[in-house]
């Protein structure tokens, strides 16, 4: 009995010894990766070429458009926030020239009359109806709203100017419109940030995309494009030129721009505007008062949805995107598209430094009685996961500070506090888009597997506008 425990022993330390190896290996490179981006933004700050525009936004939202702007906006079963978004819209962008196109389904009642209740009248809004029961795919529907536009452009033989993408559950900022015309000029492709609202329900869920869209939109979009790389689209406040549309449409062959077996087509789009010659910009703008200009939303708020929602974005942006778009021969390219792709891998490597958690915390209470097997890392190790320490430190510092830029401290003290909550997220995310992407290579069609929306941003915020001056984290409690 006492030789079998004492082989469980043994065998328990090789593997915490491997896996503290493999994990500590492959967190530092993950954080060299990080590290890099994050000298690149420190010193084109420091070189002033990262300076995020101040403007008087206060007369923008009335300032005539440079021509016919669209938005649309694909609704699956979201009676619930369409209402607020659609009327929220309509008011913050009062131009005539402004068009908001929602794509509902002749099988989801409750959403066409939300909408229709929410225009009041409103001739700006139009109603597409798919003629496929839903749900089909994002994509699908998008590229239905395109042909109805395209059905209008030439009853009225007026040409659409630019094109913007929105979700159901998006509440937009009155500044953002006039912005993305003005843009659109000297771009094909538009993109502003986009920041989630806290959730003072869900602190730990729903309130963790914060920092992680905090980071992305305030540094890792940035540095894109101060690489000149390929940006790639949101889905949500960004604006495409019409002309790069169709660009995108002919290139398909198909009906429409939008490819209908991706699962992220608005991140694809994006990189393929970049693809076709055409100019990517990332928009960053402040007010007077201080405040992003940026399309605010809630995000999942329980662990059942994000890991829903994360998944998708790893399957479509990990593993679809390696497939559909491959890589590209530039150096920045490159390790922008591997960074892209980095999700299930990482996921294995934070399982295996939570597992190795679990088994050390094992061997030591074996060691406790007697039963486990003492060993001590080599110089080698300690380097190793004294660099890890340190990295972890310096990351937690960069999750504080661009979260604490946009939310205040409290929001960014919560933001390190919730790392464990984000890493177990990512895990079974990744290993959910692996199974479902093993299932489309076995033939099965990629589905619209969207999430539940009940909420919407319009109502915490009440009199306290985005353009208040107060932080997100301050505004919402």
């Amino acid at each position: 009995m006492g030789s079998d425990l004492w082989s469980v022993g043994q065998w328990l330390a090789l593997v915490e010894y491997e896996l503290l190896l493999f994990a500590g290996v492959f967190f530092l490179i993950g954080a060299a990766d990080e590290f890099a981006v994050d000298l690149i933004y420190f010193y084109k700050r420091w070189r002033g070429e990262l300076r995020t525009l101040r403007l008087s936004t206060r007369d923008l939202p009335h300032r005539q458009l440079s021509g016919l702007a669209v938005v649309m906006i694909p609704a699956w079963r979201e009676d619930k926030v369409i209402g607020h978004t659609i009327a929220h819209a309509l008011s913050a962008w009062p131009h005539e020239d402004l068009r908001i196109y929602v794509g509902c389904y002749a099988n989801d009642s409750a959403t066409l009359e939300a909408a229709m209740r929410a225009a009041n009248g409103d001739p700006r809004l139009r109603i597409v109806v798919n003629t496929k029961h839903g749900p089909t795919s994002k994509a699908d529907c998008l590229n239905r709203i395109y042909e109805a536009m395209t059905q209008d452009e030439q009853r009225t033989g007026r040409q659409v100017r630019m094109v913007l993408l929105h979700d159901a559950e998006d509440m937009v900022d009155p500044a953002a419109l006039p912005l993305l015309d003005r843009a659109i000029e000297r771009a094909e492709f538009v993109q502003l940030p986009v920041l989630p609202v806290p959730q003072p329900d869900s602190r730990w869920i729903g309130s963790h995309y914060c920092e992680e869209f905090a980071e992305a939109h305030g540094k890792g979009m940035v540095v894109r494009a101060a690489l000149a790389t390929g940006l790639p689209a949101a889905g949500v406040g960004c604006a495409f030129e019409r002309g790069m549309l169709s660009e995108m449409e002919r290139q398909r062959s198909k009906s429409g721009p939008f490819a209908e077996r991706s699962l992220t087509e608005d991140y694809e789009l994006g990189l393929r505007v970049a693809l076709a010659g055409g100019r990517s910009r990332f928009l960053r703008v402040r007010d007077e008062a201080g405040v992003l200009v940026a399309t605010r939303a809630y995000f999942p708020s329980d662990i059942a949805s994000a890991v829903q929602q994360k998944s998708r974005w790893v399957h479509g942006i990990a593993l679809q995107g390696w497939d559909r778009l491959g890589w590209s021969r530039g150096l920045g390219e490159w390790w922008m598209r591997l960074r892209d792709r980095r999700g299930p891998f990482a996921a294995l490597v934070l399982f295996s430094g939570y597992l190795l958690l679990v088994l050390g915390t094992l061997s030591f209470l074996l060691r406790q009685f007697g039963l486990g097997v003492a060993w001590k890392p080599d110089a080698l190790l300690l380097w190793l996961l004294g660099l890890n320490v340190a990295s972890f430190v310096w990351r937690g510092a960069m999750r504080y500070a661009f979260t604490a830029r946009e939310y205040g401290r409290t929001e960014g003290l919560r933001a390190v506090m919730r790392i464990p909550v984000a890493n177990v997220v990512a895990i079974m995310a990744g290993r959910r888009a692996l199974f479902a992407y093993l299932r489309t290579l076995r033939g099965a069609a990629p589905t619209w597997d969207k999430t539940e929306h009940d909420a919407h941003p319009a109502r915490a915020f009440g009199d306290n506008s985005p353009q208040s001056g107060r932080k997100l984290g301050e505004v919402v409690k």
